[in-house]
C-alpha cells in the first residue's frame, strides 16, 4: 500500500518540477489584474482567449523597466515559473518584460509624452522668454565630448562678451537622469540668463536619459530659461517639449542664444545712418523754422511797424493832399466861375445904351413898382443920376 505525502510535500515537488522545467520561459499576454505595490513590485495577470496565469515582478527588476504597464495591453515576458508553496499557487517570476509589437524605449517614450502632455508641461504659455543679450549662460553637459568645444567656438565667435559656465555632467548611462537633475538645480540658482541642457548625438539608448519623467520636472521647475539641446536635427527626446526651447543640436542652442555680432554691428550702423539723416533732417527743419521766425519776425518787428504806420500816414497825407487840392481846384473853378459871371455882369462892362438901371432904396425896381415921389437911382454903365418921380401915368 503506497504511504501518503503531505500537503506540503506535494507543493514543494511540484515547485521544483514547475520551476526546473520552466526556468526560462518567454510568453506573450494581455495584462489584467494589474497593481503596482507601495514596495515597488508589480502584480498582475496575463491571459488570452482561453487561459489567465498570475505574474509578479519585484522591485529590484521593475526598476529597469522603462514603461509603464497598462491594462489591456499586449506583452511579451521573460521569466520563469514560481510556486508558492504555503499556499500551492504557481505565478510567472517577470525579469523583464516588453511591449508587444513595439520597442519598450518607443512605448516607454510616448507614454510619458502623452502624461506631461496632459498635465500642461508642453504648454506654449507657460515658455520663458531668451533674453536678447544674455550676459551668463550656464551649460549642463559633458566636459569631454565635442559638443562643448563646438559650443565654446561658435559662442566666442558670434558673441564673446556673454560668459560661459559649464557644469560637468553625466549625460548617458546610470545615473545620467539624476545627475542632470542635480546639474539643471544648481545650474538654476546661479542666476544666469540661459540655461542649455544638452549633448552630441547617439542611439535611443545614450539620448534616454534626456527621455526621464525626473528630467522632464527639473527642466518644468527651473525659473532660469532652458534650451533643450540633444542629439542630431532628427533626435526628439521628452526634454525638447519641456524645454522653452528646442535646438537642433548644441551648436545650434548657442546659435540661438546668441545674436551675431556681425549682424549687430550692421544693425549698429543702419541705425547710425538713419540717425544721422534724422539728425540732419531735423537740423534743416529747424533751420527753416528759423528763417521762417526770422522773415515773420522782421516784417512783425517795431521798426517795420513804423515803416508800415509811416506809409499809412504818408498815403493819408497824400489823399489828404490830393483831396484838398481836389476841393481847391473845385473852389478856384467856382471863383472863376463866379468872377466871369460877375465881370459878365459888371455894369461896368455892360453896354446898356438908351437903357438905364432903376434903383429904389438900394434894390432894382421896375417903373411899374415905382410911386410919385420916390427918389430913385438911374444908372448905365458910366453915369449914376439920382431923381425925384414927379409923377406916373399909364399910356
Amino acid at each position: 500500500m503506497q504511504h501518503p505525502i503531505s500537503v506540503s510535500d506535494l507543493n514543494n515537488q511540484i515547485k521544483g518540477l514547475l520551476e526546473t522545467t520552466f526556468s526560462s520561459t518567454y510568453v506573450e499576454g494581455e495584462i489584467s489584474n494589474l497593481t503596482y505595490h507601495n514596495s515597488g513590485h508589480i502584480y498582475f495577470s496575463i491571459k488570452d482567449s482561453k487561459s489567465t496565469i498570475s505574474c509578479v515582478m519585484f522591485a529590484g527588476n521593475a526598476r529597469y523597466l522603462k514603461f509603464q504597464l497598462e491594462v489591456g495591453m499586449k506583452i511579451i515576458i521573460s521569466g520563469s515559473i514560481t510556486v508558492y508553496t504555503p499556499r500551492g499557487n504557481y505565478q510567472l517570476l517577470c525579469k523583464k518584460i516588453d511591449p508587444s509589437g513595439v520597442g519598450s524605449l518607443a512605448l516607454a517614450y510616448e507614454q510619458l509624452k502623452a502624461k506631461l502632455q496632459t498635465k500642461g508641461y508642453f504648454s506654449q504659455d507657460i515658455k520663458k522668454v531668451l533674453p536678447n543679450y544674455p550676459k551668463t549662460i550656464c551649460i549642463v553637459t559633458s566636459n569631454t565630448g565635442a559638443a562643448i568645444e563646438d559650443m565654446k567656438k561658435i559662442a566666442q565667435n558670434r558673441w564673446p562678451l556673454t560668459k560661459l559656465i559649464l557644469i560637468p555632467t553625466l549625460v548617458q548611462g546610470n545615473g545620467s537622469q539624476e545627475d542632470i537633475v542635480n546639474s539643471i538645480q544648481i545650474a538654476d540658482r546661479l542666476n544666469v540668463d540661459i540655461i542649455i541642457v544638452g549633448r552630441g548625438g547617439g542611439s535611443i539608448e545614450d539620448l534616454w536619459a534626456f527621455n526621464e519623467e525626473i528630467v522632464a520636472d527639473a527642466i518644468y521647475n527651473a525659473n532660469t530659461p532652458i534650451i533643450s539641446a540633444v542629439g542630431h536635427e532628427s533626435d526628439f527626446v521628452i526634454s525638447d517639449f519641456v524645454a522653452d526651447i528646442r535646438a537642433s543640436t548644441p551648436s545650434n542652442a548657442i546659435e540661438i542664444s546668441l545674436p551675431d555680432i556681425n549682424e549687430q554691428q550692421l544693425y549698429i550702423n543702419e541705425l547710425q545712418n538713419n540717425l544721422n539723416h534724422r539728425f540732419k533732417t531735423i537740423i534743416y527743419n529747424k533751420e527753416q523754422q528759423l528763417v521762417n521766425l526770422k522773415q515773420s519776425f522782421s516784417q512783425h518787428s517795431l521798426e517795420n511797424k513804423f515803416i508800415f504806420i509811416q506809409k499809412q500816414i504818408d498815403d493819408v497825407k497824400q489823399n489828404f493832399n490830393h483831396y484838398f487840392q481836389q476841393i481847391l481846384n473845385q473852389k478856384q473853378s467856382s471863383i472863376n466861375l463866379l468872377k466871369q459871371n460877375f465881370q459878365a455882369n459888371d455894369p461896368k462892362n455892360k453896354n446898356f445904351g438908351n437903357m438905364v438901371q432903376i434903383s429904389k432904396d438900394g434894390k432894382l425896381t421896375t417903373l411899374e413898382n415905382i410911386d410919385k415921389g420916390d427918389n430913385l437911382h438911374l444908372q448905365t454903365s458910366n453915369l449914376d443920376v439920382t431923381v425925384n418921380v414927379v409923377s406916373k401915368e399909364e399910356i
